[in-house]
C-alpha cells in the first residue's frame, strides 16, 4: 500500500512539474519580441529518496527553481560598448549639422561671397566712376555680411539645439534611474524569499544598458542584489532604492563654454550644494553632445569671428586713406569690431555706405577722375596672406575650415558605422545564448506535453493498483 501511495505522489509530483516546465515556456514564447528578456529554464533536482530494508527507493524529481540563461560578462561589454556607439552617434548626428553650414557643394556658402565682394571691387576698379558699380560692391558687401551672420547664427542654433538635447538626456536620465532604484527594491524583495528575481533583473539590466547609451557609467551590484550606479567620477545615482537626479541649467559663460549654454549639475543629498559635472560626461550621447557643442562649435564661430574681424581690419584700413566720389577721405566700408569676439555676429557695412554708395573709396588721390588704386589694392586683398599669422589668404583659411569639418564628419561617421557593427556582433551572440528560439521552443513544449501525459498515465495505473488491493481485501 506505501509503495502505491508512493508511485502515486511521484507521479502527482511529476505533473506538477510538467505543469511549471509548460508555464515557463508559455512564458518564454510570450516574451519572444521583448527587449531585453532572457531565456528561462526550470532548474530540476533529483527527490529525496527513502530507505526501505536495504533499499533506497527514488521518489521522482522536484522543481529547484526557475534561472534565467544570461551571460554577465557579455552584458557588460554591450553595455561599455553601447556608450561608445551613443558617443559617435550624438557626435556624427551633429557634426553632420555643422557639416551643411559649410556645404560649398550645393549652396552659395560664405566662400562665394567673399569672392562675390572682391569681384566687385575689381569691376570698380575698371569703372571707378560708376555709381551702379559702387552699387554692386554695396550689395555685394552687405550680402556677405549677412553670410557671415547666417553663419554665425547658424552654429549657435546647432548649440542651442544641442542644450535642448542635453536637457531631454538629463531628463531620461533621471527617469531611467528612478526606476532602477525602484527595480532594486524588488529584486531584494523577491530574492529574500530564495528565488531569483528574473523578469525584475532583465528589465534591470535592459535599462543599465540604455543609461550607458546616454551617459559613462560605473556600476556594481551588492550581495544583497543592489546595483550602485555613478555617472561620470563622482555623480552616485543610484544606491540601494534611493536615487539622485541631475539638473541641466543655463548658466554664464567661461572659457571652453558660450553665454547661456546648459551645464549640468548634481547634489549629493537632497539640500547639498550643486556640483558642476559637465565635464566628466565624456561617453554617451551626453558626452557626444558636449563635445560638438563646445569644442568643434565654439572652435567654428571662433574662426568665423576672426576672419570677420580680419576682412573688416584690413578692408577698412584701406577704404579709409583712398577718396570717395565727392573727392572726401574715405568712410569705414564695414562697422570695425571692437573685439575679435562676436565679430561675424555683428558684422555689417557702414551706415555711410549703405546711405550713399557715392562714399565708396576708389580713387588715391581727391577729384582724379579714372583713378582706381584704392580699388585695385582693395580687390587684390583677396590673395594676399592675411590669416593665420600671414600664413593664408581668406580663401585658404575658409577652405581649411571646410576641409577640417568634412573629414572631421567621415571620421565620426565611419567610427559609428564601426562601432555600430560591434554592437550588433555583441547583440547576436546575447540573443545565441540568452534569446528566445521559438522551434526549440515548440521542441520543449511537445516533451513536457509527453512528459505531462505519461505522469497521468502513471497516476492511473497506481490508481488502478489501488483499486485492485481494495478488491483483494473485500474477498
Amino acid at each position: 500500500m506505501a509503495r502505491i501511495w508512493s508511485m502515486m505522489d511521484v507521479g502527482r509530483r511529476s505533473l506538477a512539474n510538467s505543469q511549471t516546465a509548460l508555464q515557463t515556456t508559455a512564458h518564454n514564447v510570450a516574451n519572444r519580441s521583448t527587449e531585453g528578456y532572457s531565456r528561462q529554464r526550470v532548474d530540476f533536482v533529483t527527490n529525496e529518496p527513502v530507505g526501505e530494508g536495504k533499499l533506497r527507493i527514488g521518489m521522482g524529481a522536484k522543481a529547484s527553481q526557475v534561472t534565467r540563461t544570461n551571460d554577465m560578462y557579455l552584458e557588460k561589454q554591450i553595455e561599455r560598448e553601447g556608450t561608445q556607439l551613443g558617443y559617435y552617434q550624438a557626435k556624427s548626428d551633429i557634426l553632420g549639422r555643422v557639416e551643411q553650414v559649410y556645404n560649398e557643394q550645393t549652396n552659395e556658402g560664405l566662400n562665394h561671397s567673399i569672392g562675390n565682394f572682391f569681384n566687385s571691387m575689381r569691376e570698380l576698379s575698371n569703372n571707378p566712376e560708376s555709381l551702379a558699380t559702387r552699387t554692386e560692391v554695396k550689395e555685394s558687401a552687405d550680402h556677405l555680411a549677412k553670410d557671415f551672420n547666417h553663419v554665425d547664427g547658424q552654429l549657435k542654433e546647432i548649440q542651442r539645439d544641442a542644450d535642448f538635447r542635453v536637457q531631454t538626456k538629463v531628463s531620461e536620465i533621471n527617469q531611467i534611474t528612478k526606476e532602477i532604484s525602484q527595480l532594486n527594491e524588488k529584486v531584494q524583495v523577491v530574492e529574500l524569499q530564495g528565488v531569483p528575481a528574473n523578469d525584475e533583473r532583465d528589465r534591470r539590466d535592459m535599462l543599465l544598458k540604455q543609461l550607458g547609451d546616454k551617459v559613462n557609467i560605473r556600476y556594481a551590484e551588492g550581495k544583497d542584489g543592489q546595483l550602485t550606479i555613478t555617472a561620470g567620477n563622482t555623480a552616485v545615482l543610484v544606491s540601494g532604492y534611493s536615487h539622485r537626479d541631475l539638473e541641466a541649467v543655463a548658466t554664464p559663460g567661461r572659457e571652453g563654454k558660450r553665454e547661456g549654454n546648459v551645464d549640468i549639475f548634481y547634489k549629493s543629498t537632497e539640500n547639498g550644494t550643486p556640483i558642476n559635472v559637465t565635464g566628466q560626461f565624456t561617453g554617451g550621447e551626453l558626452g557626444g553632445i558636449l563635445e560638438v557643442r563646445d569644442k568643434v562649435c565654439n572652435d567654428y564661430i571662433d574662426h568665423m569671428d576672426e576672419t570677420a574681424y580680419s576682412l573688416a581690419w584690413n578692408v577698412n584700413k584701406t577704404h579709409v586713406e583712398g577718396f570717395d566720389r565727392y573727392g572726401k577721405n574715405g568712410n569705414l566700408l564695414f562697422d570695425q569690431p571692437d573685439d575679435i569676439a562676436g565679430a561675424a555676429e555683428n558684422f555689417k557695412i557702414s551706415d555711410d555706405i549703405a546711405n550713399d554708395v557715392g562714399k565708396i573709396a576708389a580713387a588715391a588721390e581727391p577729384n582724379a577722375a579714372g583713378d582706381n588704386r584704392i580699388a585695385n589694392v582693395l580687390s587684390s586683398m583677396q590673395y594676399q596672406k592675411t590669416m593665420d599669422g600671414g600664413t593664408a589668404t581668406f580663401d585658404d583659411f575658409y577652405n581649411s575650415l571646410v576641409g577640417k569639418i568634412g573629414i572631421e564628419a567621415q571620421r565620426a561617421n565611419s567610427a559609428q558605422q564601426s562601432q555600430q557593427d560591434i554592437v550588433g556582433q555583441l547583440k547576436n551572440i546575447r540573443e545565441s545564448i540568452s534569446g528566445v528560439s521559438l522551434d526549440e521552443e515548440t521542441t520543449k513544449m511537445i516533451e513536457f506535453q509527453k512528459s505531462f501525459d505519461a505522469s497521468a498515465r502513471l497516476v492511473r495505473t497506481a490508481d488502478e493498483m489501488m483499486d485492485t488491493i481494495l478488491k483483494l481485501k473485500q474477498l
